[in-house]
């Protein structure tokens, strides 16, 4: 802006993969130190509105995600909209998103993204970040339940930052999905890729569990889950709430966020079997060495990471940073 003319940066998906925003290391290293600062409380995160404004479906609902990271010092806004029957009505992604960085300095909107290239990735990278720290050592065997373009994603980031992992399970309601990834996991990455008939059969086998669905029925038991497993429960509804109960740790990325708008852990504390001391730690306070992680081979650990606006922004922040240096993108005069 050194005419005085504001202005905005403006990336598409291709804009943001040119930086490397197609690729997970962005993303874990980014989370990693974001998530630390939200547990040093140098994040400023209001809770997240749902504006559900048609159907009665639990994915159908636009979702407004306010934050301030403290470093590098950027605020935003990620937009995300939902429709469940996207791909079959619409013929289109079932997550829409646009994400706006605000020059904290001015409050001035200063990068203007696609956001949904960004929510998966950064979504997949806080599952592989938890196996770090809380699945057990050397595991080999992942279960992903939902193959769309959320578990795909979380399937390419775990198999990128994990080379030990040999086999991947697969179980979707549409077995042509779970078809579909098993033959571009077998033909990316040398591990074997099982479609599993039932999603009991993928769980059973998982040492690290990531259902990836729009469901809003529970149907993992906690005896599905063997010993020494990590539940990364990415898509929030699927576990019952014996899961939680019976868990040797139960993680979360925000509890604020978490024990809300009626999801599991929210109805268990409503019912006063679950509570902020029952509860292990935030993914951060892990991250930070605060808390531990894996203590025990045979620990069952659960991670509910509800998403937070301080991993878009932190993720956001550092794809903007890495645009400027390598002139990528299109700048838009905002008057």
């Amino acid at each position: 802006m050194t005419d005085g003319v504001p202005r905005i940066l403006y990336l598409n998906r291709r804009d943001i993969a040119a930086v490397g925003g197609n690729h997970s290391d962005l993303y874990v290293e980014a989370l990693a130190d974001g998530l630390v600062q939200h547990a040093e409380g140098k994040t400023v995160q209001p809770l997240k509105p749902y504006l559900r404004a048609s159907g009665d479906h639990i994915a159908d609902r636009i979702i407004a995600m306010p934050a301030h990271v403290g470093a590098p010092g950027m605020s935003g806004l990620k937009w995300i909209g939902s429709k469940h029957d996207n791909p079959d009505r619409a013929g289109r992604e079932r997550a829409s998103a646009i994400i706006v960085l605000n020059d904290p300095e001015t409050n001035y909107p200063v990068a203007f993204l696609e956001g949904s290239l960004i929510s998966a990735w950064r979504t997949a990278a806080v599952s592989a970040l938890a196996a770090r720290h809380l699945a057990r050592d050397g595991f080999t065997d992942v279960a992903l339940i939902g193959c769309g373009v959320i578990g795909s994603t979380q399937i390419t980031a775990l198999l990128q930052q994990f080379e030990h992992i040999e086999t991947v399970h697969l179980f979707d309601i549409r077995h042509e999905a779970a078809e579909k990834l098993a033959a571009a996991v077998k033909a990316e990455h040398d591990v074997s890729a099982v479609v599993a008939a039932h999603a009991e059969d993928a769980v059973r086998a998982g040492d690290l569990v990531v259902p990836c669905t729009v469901t809003d029925t529970p149907y993992i038991r906690r005896d599905w889950l063997k010993r020494g497993s990590l539940l990364c429960n990415v898509s929030i509804m699927d576990v019952h709430k014996d899961v939680f109960l019976k868990a040797d740790k139960v993680v979360v990325d925000d509890w604020e966020q978490s024990n809300r708008e009626k999801k599991i852990i929210n109805q268990l504390v409503l019912e006063g079997t679950f509570s902020r001391e029952r509860l292990h730690a935030e993914l951060g306070e892990i991250l930070a060495g605060r808390r531990p992680g894996r203590e025990t081979d045979d620990e069952v650990i659960v991670l509910n990471p509800m998403g937070m606006a301080v991993e878009d922004i932190a993720c956001a922040a550092e794809i903007y940073r890495r645009a400027l240096e390598q002139q990528v993108g299109t700048l838009l005069d905002l008057y």
